[in-house]
């Protein structure tokens, strides 16, 4: 009897047409690319209030690519003080949020290797052996019987609409933007240290100067005594001077908790123990960087953190090509070599070889909705890595800008109290020098030197916020500002369109 299958052909067909003009269009869809463009000036704001020394603001448009690969330098080494350069070292080998970050580097790196094993062959052994009745209905035997098998297997799964290499691409922007992070965090953790290193320091300095100023109240009270026990002045005189002892002291013993603090923050920086890490008071020596005028935007292209921004977002843009790629079919071919008997005996014999070869094409026809759902998760992903994106670049812009105004503020703060500082000393001087010969009262004399105390603490101050201030600028534009030629050169006189 002959069957003929030509009128199910056309309805079969007519039924396909749809789904195959659905693949097409889904396979027309275009995934968006690049990163987008945030357009800035191309040397920073605070850097044109330098024009007073020949420095202008350039003009102009340019387009800086990522450089986060460039080196950023020891920058540390511009302090000149050695035990800063051995602390930062350290901390690079024993810091934990460096070891943590090195850590999800490996694991995403791995997950990377992973993905893109997904799109190798894959080969492998296998034996088996399988015993049982009344399986053979041919011959209509009931009698048991075993079936061993051994051979290899190969199975491949052919990526014709990009699926695999999307979801490989994505795993490795993975790794490059954890590889970002990790710098970052030694960058964070290198400027941490440094900044509190130097507070350490600036706390010293200001201690031994409380500490004079209580040596020096303390002279003037034993004169007080003196003068109160021989009749000269009343017991209200005394009592001030105490007071000033006494306040004092106490401004003397709150910097000692505050620096103790400070050393235990250091040594949990550097991977020691608070109780075994100590770091003895030493003179303020450190260098003060300068900051060279004319420091370029396009540094901001090599900071850690706008990198990984950026390997977020085309990580982001390939798993919208992945989730796509959904409507497309599977394709897998498989194939299997071996030997296969019923007596173990003869399993290696030449007429018990066996093989096969297969292909799979799987396609889902009807999923509720799932593919879609998983395009427009996957753009919504991508939407949000291009707002933070943006918002990266802006902070970073905004961090520049508030350190490089903090520097020029302070240069100006630091002269004008430096005027302060010399004023309030002659005053200091001329007010002991009018009461021993009994011109002024005791209580002018005290407001004098609390005067001048308050003035060289401040002085100490806007010192200690200069440190800080350059410190946080190498943060701000990721690593030195000694920028690299090619760099600096392509900055030139224009302005950059940050990407």
């Amino acid at each position: 009897m002959k069957f003929s299958v030509q009128p199910l052909v056309k309805p079969l067909r007519g039924a396909l047409l749809p789904l195959m003009a659905a693949l097409v269009l889904a396979g027309c869809a275009t995934v968006p690319s690049g990163l987008p463009e945030i357009t800035t000036t191309a040397q920073f704001k605070e850097q044109g209030n330098q024009a007073n020394q020949g420095v202008a603001p350039p003009a102009g448009f340019t387009r800086a690519a990522p450089s986060e690969a460039q080196a950023r330098g020891a920058w540390w080494l511009a302090f000149n003080d050695p035990a800063l350069n051995a602390l930062v070292e350290k901390a690079d080998i024993n810091n934990n949020n460096i070891q943590a970050a090195a850590a999800r580097l490996a694991e995403a790196r791995a997950l990377a290797r992973s993905a893109n094993a997904d799109r190798l062959p894959q080969i492998g052994l296998g034996a088996g052996a399988n015993r049982g009745a009344g399986l053979d209905k041919a011959s209509a035997s009931v009698r048991p019987g075993t079936m061993t098998n051994v051979g290899a297997t190969f199975s491949y799964e052919v990526d014709l609409f990009g699926r695999l290499s999307g979801a490989s691409d994505a795993a490795r922007l993975d790794a490059a933007g954890r590889e970002a992070l990790l710098q970052s965090t030694r960058l964070a953790v290198q400027a941490e240290v440094a900044q509190t290193y130097l507070q350490l320091r600036a706390l010293d300095a200001e201690r031994v100067l409380v500490r004079e100023q209580v040596e020096a109240y303390r002279d003037t009270l034993r004169l007080t005594q003196r003068r109160e026990q021989a009749g000269d002045i009343a017991e209200l005189d005394v009592a001030r001077v105490q007071t000033e002892v006494s306040s004092t002291e106490s401004d003397a013993l709150a910097l000692d908790r505050q620096r103790a603090q400070v050393e235990h923050a250091l040594a949990v920086l550097v991977g020691d123990s608070a109780s075994s890490f100590a770091l003895g008071s030493a003179d303020w020596s450190t260098a003060l960087p300068s900051i060279p005028p004319g420091v370029p935007a396009t540094v901001l292209t090599r900071r850690p953190d706008v990198s990984a921004a950026q390997s977020a977002v085309l990580a982001a843009q390939a798993r919208v090509g992945v989730a796509q790629t959904a409507w497309f079919p599977d394709i897998s071919l498989t194939g299997a070599a071996g030997y296969a008997s019923p007596e173990i005996g003869d399993l290696f014999k030449w007429s018990a070889r066996s093989w096969g070869v297969g292909a799979l094409l799987s396609l889902p026809i009807f999923d509720g909705g799932r593919r879609e759902a998983g395009v427009q998760g996957a753009n919504a992903q991508l939407d949000g890595a291009l707002a933070s994106y943006r918002t990266q670049v802006l902070t970073a812009f905004q961090e520049v800008e508030d350190q490089l105004a903090s520097i020029r503020i302070l240069q100006e703060q630091s002269v004008v109290q430096a005027q302060a500082v010399t004023s309030a000393a002659r005053a200091t001087s001329l007010s002991d020098t009018r009461y021993r010969n009994g011109y002024i009262s005791q209580l002018d004399l005290l407001d004098a030197r609390r005067s001048e105390l308050r003035n060289r603490r401040q002085a100490l101050q806007v010192k200690s916020a200069q440190y800080q201030a350059a410190v946080g600028l190498v943060r701000a534009i990721g690593g030195g500002w000694d920028v690299p030629a090619p760099v600096a050169a392509a900055a030139g006189p224009q302005t950059v369109a940050a990407r």
